[in-house]
């Protein structure tokens, strides 16, 4: 998910679409611990996108 992507979104998809990729990113862990998971890379593209989302959360609040 790119930033620009993320900027149109509101305040309050933002907000749900980090409590899903962070529920998303719990799973990816339990599968990690349980070697159930093949591409490790999802994780961090995980934590990627959750950076991102928090990045622009904290540019609008410093906007207002």
């Amino acid at each position: 998910m790119k930033i620009q992507e993320l900027k149109q979104l509101s305040i309050n998809d933002l907000h749900e679409k980090l409590a899903e990729l962070r529920n998303k990113n719990r799973e990816l862990r339990f599968s990690i611990a349980n070697n159930q998971l093949n591409h490790v890379r999802d994780l961090r593209k995980n934590k990627h996108d959750i950076a991102r989302i928090l990045t622009v959360l904290k540019s609008v609040n410093l906007k207002k």
